[in-house]
């Protein structure tokens, strides 16, 4: 008697440490751990009467999702999800009515951090006339002290008909103020006469490798810089602090939150001709430190600077690639030409608008060639910015000899851009495994540019061909380039679906138009897998984080045949982020 009632005294002291420990720690995380136990997880959330795309060829549509801890559960019919994870106490129900969900879009390609300081700088982009630019810019100045910069961007002359803006535009209004505003494309920009002055950039200051300076008749600078010009100017512009960048981390992860964009594939702030540490600052100073104090909203994957390929692969050697549930280290980048609005990409034949001129290789082929060749070697993902038909073509080239040399591996190379193929091209992507990382947006920029600087059979020919390089089993990815476009991946694929730019009745190249499916899977599964980030990110699969965008149609015949639609809300990791 004397035992058993020892036995049971040992057993109140047992409960009453249990119960202590669910009063003071978190009662829903020790009850889920219980709960684990049993043959069946228990789910957070279940979204239940959807309609759901997954992304996920072995199961492409259901009508719902369980998840647990961040990560999709089970994706199916009601029935079969609920019988496997059932409901407990604290599990969300949410009731959708019909309406579609996605997986989280994944942008192939943003400058985040330059989008998110663009935000609070002068917005040029839209602009369609001479006198708003200079309104803009003289609303600017009114805040400004002596002496300070203004800077913005986003301005395109093909939507005024063509003129370049000059420093004299501006000049009158701007006698205390430096000013630069790069062009939408990011590859010409306009300063000002004081920007130049302060910079020492005069009438005897030669072109740069890779750069034009543009002149006057009388062999003025005008302001304008093309490409490696820029770096004569911008070292002069003082960075910005480390809370300007966080700051507009913040304000670039909402706006993304806002259009279903759950991912970015952040290629920094590298311009061609500035320093290359700006890429890495912004690592350690701005995403490192908000993972780490916990302030991650979005998922991001990080690509460098192609010179510093021997730094990236020390980080990864000690952080693996997956820093973070919120950070991913991609690789590196390159460049080979400039744009076609600047009239730097690089052609076989000239310009229609500028004969003598078929565009810049911004980087020395034989650096270019080395860096790739070591960068591949040592296991990185290369990715190398091509728009016009000549450049797209040696980027190529590049790869196949470095793929050939280094041997077979699961590389996944990609052209970023590839605006303008000549025929044969697409279907080397195909043939050689590379990724084409395409912005459908610029394709409703470009397409009246285009067809003047190029003629109208060489644009329509090469230009953006989506389809043609599906067709030859090229893996495509889509992007916005943000802020050179808007980040809104629901218009990119309206665009890609619909090829209409802006003042025109018809498609621009019918033939190259994508149906909703692989417009969708460009911005999800495909996008993933061009950045390695399959294995948790793209789809509604089983044991994939739970990325997901609830939008506002429960049509899916509508939004096939129209690609309209709006983001109503956007889950990151099963927790709602937007609202």
């Amino acid at each position: 008697m004397k035992l058993l009632s020892l036995l049971s005294a040992i057993l109140v002291l047992l409960l009453s440490v249990v119960s202590l420990h669910f009063l003071h720690s978190n009662y829903w995380s020790n009850l889920r751990w219980s709960l684990s136990l049993q043959s069946s997880p228990v789910a957070d959330l279940v979204v239940r009467n959807a309609l759901i795309y997954t992304s996920d060829a072995s199961l492409p549509f259901a009508d719902s999702m369980a998840v647990s801890n961040g990560r999709i559960l089970r994706v199916g019919n009601y029935s079969s999800v609920v019988q496997q994870d059932l409901p407990g106490y604290g599990t969300k129900e949410l009731n959708l009515e019909g309406k579609i969900v996605v997986p989280g879009f994944i942008d192939s390609h943003v400058h985040f951090i330059n989008g998110g300081l663009q935000m609070a700088q002068v917005e040029l982009r839209g602009i369609n006339n001479r006198d708003e630019f200079v309104r803009r810019v003289q609303e600017a100045v009114k805040n400004k002290k002596q002496g300070s910069w203004v800077l913005g961007g986003g301005w395109n002359n093909d939507l005024w008909g063509g003129e370049l803006p000059v420093a004299s535009w501006i000049d009158d209004i701007t006698p205390y103020n430096p000013v630069w505003l790069s062009r939408t494309d990011g590859h010409m920009g306009l300063a000002n006469s004081m920007a130049l002055k302060l910079a020492g950039i005069t009438k005897y200051t030669e072109d740069p490798i890779g750069g034009t300076i543009m002149k006057t008749t009388s062999g003025e600078p005008n302001g304008l810089l093309i490409d490696s010009a820029m770096k004569l100017l911008l070292p002069w512009i003082p960075e910005v602090s480390v809370d300007e960048r966080r700051e507009a981390l913040v304000r670039a992860s909402n706006l993304a939150l806002m259009r279903g964009v759950t991912t970015v594939v952040d290629f920094g702030r590298y311009v061609p001709g500035t320093s290359v540490q700006l890429s890495w600052d912004d690592f350690s100073d701005v995403y490192h430190w908000t993972d780490t104090s916990g302030k991650m909203m979005i998922r991001v994957c990080l690509f460098f600077p192609m010179e510093t390929w021997s730094h990236l692969l020390d980080l990864i050697s000690k952080t693996g690639r997956v820093v973070s549930q919120w950070i991913y280290l991609g690789g590196v980048k390159g460049f080979a030409d400039g744009s076609l609005g600047s009239n730097s990409a690089l052609f076989y034949e000239p310009y229609v608008d500028d004969p003598h001129n078929y565009g810049l290789l911004v980087t020395e082929l034989e650096s270019l060639f080395n860096m790739t060749m070591a960068s591949d070697k040592s296991g990185l993902q290369v990715a190398i910015h091509a728009i016009g038909d000549k450049a797209n073509d040696l980027i190529l080239d590049v790869y196949e000899s470095v793929g050939s040399t280094n041997g077979m591996r699961d590389r996944r190379f990609r052209i970023e851009h590839a605006q303008h193929l000549v025929p044969g091209s697409t279907a080397r992507f195909g043939e050689q495994g590379i990724v084409a990382s395409v912005q459908p947006d610029h394709l409703l920029d470009d397409a009246d540019s285009a067809i003047k600087k190029l003629g109208v059979e060489r644009a329509q020919k090469e230009s953006y061909l989506f389809r043609s390089l599906l067709a030859s089993n090229a893996q495509l990815a889509f992007g916005s380039d943000w802020p050179v476009a808007d980040i809104n991946p629901l218009g990119s694929i309206k665009a890609a679906m619909k090829r209409i730019p802006p003042g025109w009745e018809s498609a621009w190249i019918s033939s190259e138009c994508l149906t909703l499916h692989d417009a969708l899977n460009a911005y999800t599964i495909s996008a993933a897998r061009a950045s390695f980030l399959d294995n948790d990110l793209g789809s509604l699969s089983p044991g994939k984080m739970a990325d997901f965008v609830v939008l506002s149609t429960d049509s899916w015949d509508d939004f096939a045949a129209e690609g309209s639609a709006s983001v109503e809300a956007t889950f990151v990791g099963g927790l709602q982020a937007y609202p």
